[in-house]
């Protein structure tokens, strides 16, 4: 007859409570890596934060406080004279205007147009296409200065000189926009479309009733994008603008550098005025970049 060995209470109790304390060391484990990475995180958020800080604050000084020893964060005599002076004198009302008008027509277009290639670039399969997708990211290798030439020559030729068209037509087809678009839709399941076409679909109503909700968060992102590239852009206004009543908002805050003095009051007044639109953009839209859920439709 043969005999079992049966565990006593003993070993039974230290295996439970080997098992107990794992967890907790794991837990633990986890505890001081959130701790490390939040504490790293502040640290970084300070770092940047502190100069946007200094310069916010600086701007609601008078000017004779902003060169005074010892220097202060905060203002001791809060004033609003240098926003004031920099919306009424530096007519940046009108600049506002221009800069709304490029930036929100770039970035329609910019975003319709890099969807539309982004999808044809990802669900197509022809060697052109492949083709002309490299040639889109070889852009990418190139400085921005060596295109400016070229790209000045072809719009003068158009005609466009010293317009808004001169100023978005360049912007509107970006290699980031069709790259982010193009990563997208190659995980969108192919099934998908399949799926549409068996059910009757055409290419249309398959890119705007289903690729197109899909893509909402890369459409955001790159909204975003394309507005802030659009609004801080400096270089290729001042190269196809000569009409003041047309300068765009960094322009004008060039314009308030004198050649003997600058009036830093004004400048920094102006400088806070034109991030504003940046900021209130990202707050309102940043939330709404998610991730999209691609599988929604497929059946299992």
């Amino acid at each position: 007859m043969t005999t079992t060995d049966v565990p006593r209470s003993a070993d039974v109790d230290s295996g439970r409570r080997v098992s107990r304390k794992r967890p907790r060391k794991t837990a633990t484990g986890g505890l001081r890596q959130a701790v490390s990475a939040t504490t790293l995180l502040w640290i970084m958020a300070c770092l940047y934060g502190f100069p946007v800080l200094w310069f916010v604050l600086s701007s609601l000084k008078p000017a004779s406080d902003l060169f005074s020893y010892p220097l202060t964060l905060v203002p001791h005599n809060p004033t609003l004279s240098g926003f004031k002076a920099a919306w009424d004198s530096a007519n940046f009302s009108q600049y506002f205007i221009n800069t709304a008008i490029v930036c929100v027509i770039t970035t329609i277009l910019t975003v319709g147009v890099s969807c539309c290639t982004g999808y044809a670039l990802a669900k197509y399969d022809n060697r052109w296409l492949k083709a002309f997708f490299i040639c889109i990211l070889a852009t990418t290798m190139l400085p921005s200065e060596v295109m400016l030439a070229p790209e000045f020559l072809v719009v003068r030729n158009l005609g466009l000189y010293n317009s808004f068209a001169g100023i978005i037509l360049p912007a509107v087809l970006t290699a980031t926009g069709c790259f982010m678009f193009r990563q997208f839709f190659l995980t969108v399941p192919d099934e998908l479309v399949e799926a549409a076409r068996i059910d009757g679909a055409r290419e249309l109503s398959i890119f705007l009733r289903i690729m197109v909700p899909l893509s909402r968060p890369i459409m955001l992102t790159l909204a975003i994008l394309s507005f802030q590239w659009r609004w801080n852009d400096y270089i290729w206004p001042l190269l196809m603008l000569n009409d003041p009543n047309k300068f765009t908002v960094q322009i004008g805050i060039q314009s308030i550098v004198g050649a003997q003095n600058i009036n830093w009051s004004v400048l920094l007044g102006a400088s806070v005025i034109s991030m504003i639109p940046l900021i209130a953009i990202f707050l309102v839209f940043q939330r709404y970049v998610m991730s999209a859920d691609i599988n929604a439709g497929l059946k299992d």
